[in-house]
Order: C-alpha cells, then sequence, then structure tokens
C-alpha cells in the first residue's frame, strides 16, 4: 500500500516504467510503488548487487516483467527501454570505499552503463530518465546545507562517477532534448536495504548488529552528520521527477528530508529503540568520507514539488519494525 507523499501522483493509466536497479534497496521500492498504483513496470538487474528476493512478490504480477542483463550491454539497455515511457536509472555499484578500491569496475558501471542507459532511452523516444546521483558529489565542501551549484573537490571514484552521469544528464538534455533529472541521495536507509557485508550501509548495519548482540564499529568519532533519508520520500522524488517540467531537465536536485543526524547519536537511538545497552567500537575514519551532510532541498521543492512527508524519526521507527520481523 502507498502511502501520503506519493498517493496523488498520477500517470496515463498504460504507462510503462522500466527501473534498472529493480532488485536491489531502492529500485525494489520503486517497483513496489508502481506496481500498486496499477502501472507496468519492468525490472533490469544483473543481480550483482541486488536480490532476487526483493522482487520474487511481484512474480505473479500480470504488470510485472523481470529483466537479467547488464547496463555495460548496450543492446540489453535498448531492448529494455522497447515501448518504455519513463526510465527510473538506479543501476549503479556504490560505496565510496569500494570505489577506491575498485575504481575501474566503477567507471564501467556508473559511468559507462549510465550512458548506454541514457542513450537507449534516447533511441527509443522515452519521455523522461531519471537517474540515481549522489551527496558524494559535494566532496569537501565544507558549507553547510549543500547547495545545488556549490561542490566542492571530489573525494572519490564513486563521486566522480556521479559527476560524470550528471554531466551526461546535461548533454543529452542540450543536444538531444532527453528529458533528464539526477536526484542526489543523501543517505537513503529503509527496508530492503541490506545489513550485510563490508560495504553495507550503516543503518541497517547497526540495526542487525544491536540484534545479534553484537559491537557495531563506528568508523571515526562518530561526530560525523548525515542528512538520513527514508525510502519513500526517494519514491516519491522519482515519481514527482516523472512529472516535472522540461524547463527543469538536464539539471540535478538533492532529495533528503534536509535534517541533520550525527553518528553516534543515531545509535543511541537505535539502542534504546531495541532495548539493548551495547557499547560500539570506534574504528579509523574511512577514506573518502564526507565528514558532514545536510541537505538544502529547496531547488527540488520548487522545481519538482517535491515535499517530502517522512522525517527521520518516523522513518527509524518503520525501518527497525521491518528488520524485526524480516531479519
Amino acid at each position: 500500500m502507498y502511502i501520503m507523499g506519493y498517493e496523488n501522483i498520477m500517470f496515463d493509466k498504460d504507462s510503462v516504467f522500466l527501473v534498472t536497479g529493480g532488485a536491489g534497496f531502492i529500485g525494489s521500492n520503486l517497483c513496489e510503488a508502481l506496481l500498486d498504483k496499477g502501472y507496468k513496470v519492468k525490472c533490469l538487474d544483473d543481480l550483482s548487487n541486488g536480490s532476487i528476493n526483493n522482487v520474487e512478490i511481484f512474480a505473479n504480477n500480470p504488470n510485472y516483467t523481470f529483466i537479467k542483463g547488464d547496463i555495460r550491454d548496450f543492446d540489453t539497455c535498448l531492448k529494455a527501454c522497447d515501448g518504455v515511457d519513463y526510465v527510473l536509472n538506479q543501476a549503479a555499484w556504490g560505496s565510496v570505499p569500494r570505489s577506491i578500491e575498485m575504481p575501474l569496475l566503477y567507471e564501467e558501471i556508473n559511468i559507462k552503463g549510465t550512458l548506454n542507459m541514457m542513450e537507449a532511452a534516447r533511441q527509443s523516444g522515452v519521455k523522461k530518465f531519471v537517474y540515481a546521483s549522489s551527496s558524494s558529489v559535494y566532496g569537501d565542501e565544507p558549507n553547510l546545507p549543500k547547495s545545488e551549484g556549490k561542490e566542492g573537490n571530489l573525494l572519490s571514484p564513486y563521486a566522480l562517477t556521479k559527476m560524470v552521469d550528471e554531466e551526461y544528464g546535461r548533454l543529452y538534455k542540450k543536444l538531444y532534448n532527453l528529458d533528464t533529472y539526477g536526484l542526489r541521495y543523501f543517505n537513503v536507509f529503509g527496508k530492503r536495504q541490506n545489513p550485510n557485508g563490508d560495504y553495507a550501509a550503516v543503518i541497517p548495519k547497526f540495526i542487525k548488529q544491536i540484534l545479534n548482540n553484537e559491537r557495531p564499529v563506528i568508523n571515526g568519532d562518530g561526530k560525523q552528520s548525515r542528512d538520513f533519508t527514508y525510502i519513500d520520500n526517494v519514491v516519491e522524488a522519482n515519481l514527482r521527477a516523472c512529472k516535472a517540467s522540461s524547463e527543469f531537465a538536464g539539471e540535478a536536485f538533492n532529495i533528503a528530508y534536509g535534517g541533520r543526524e550525527f553518528l553516534i547519536d543515531v545509535y543511541n537511538s537505535l539502542c534504546k529503540a531495541l532495548d539493548k545497552n551495547i557499547e560500539p567500537v570506534f574504528g579509523p575514519d574511512r577514506m573518502g568520507d564526507i565528514k558532514h551532510s545536510n541537505a538544502d532541498i529547496s531547488k527540488a521543492k520548487n522545481c519538482l514539488g517535491y515535499d517530502p512527508s517522512w522525517s527521520f524519526e518516523k522513518g527509524i521507527i518503520a525501518a527497525i519494525e521491518w528488520y524485526r520481523e524480516n531479519l
């Protein structure tokens, strides 16, 4: 069941959406929201990061089609775009530390793969191309809140790939009139986010470790801050971008709640909510990490009509409930 925030965003009843990376955390939530609203959804994923478990619940829905394929293959992208009205391009490899270890792979997937999708969308006459960017593009810019147009020096290959994607998005609007919208996600969390592995996002990883009575490692002193953003706000942003005016195409937008949480406070609140008293282990700072992150979301509000309804406090309760039931 979809909730306030995007329930009133409507499209033509026969609209077809392609969600790349659709078996991943954000992608599967997008597939679910669109299917709940009655639209046709194609899910393209090579399952290198996503999980078939995230989308098997849609298998019997007649409006759902799963395509196992890699966005690095242009023919796959072209076939997937056939008959599609809107592309929501979430396929990418995340994690700043992993990108520092594997820069060549990030170039192939996040840049070449995204370019393949843009070109396939252009050749297929797609109406809107909405793609995942990242708050990492702000690099070492120290000022808060982070505002579009005030970026610093990039700190990781991952950040570079997302900035290149934004430049391609700008060019594809200017040269080919493809309506592209870059969404700079700020620390998204929520149901289906993978808590496992060395590169897992911090909130699901903390929740799993606390539930298992393990001592989580906090990189740095815990005083770094993040604009943690619940998944339903991101779903809303994607749908609003699909409805946005062409005059705002070719640009990028901060997608967050507009708040600021310190990591140690988040950890303590999780312990309290889970009725645990576990001292964390403080480790070294992670290379390439931004110390503080807080978004100015006024551009997304003004241009896309984005109006996030899920605060961090509301979202963390929903996330904890989901992990309690599914871990």
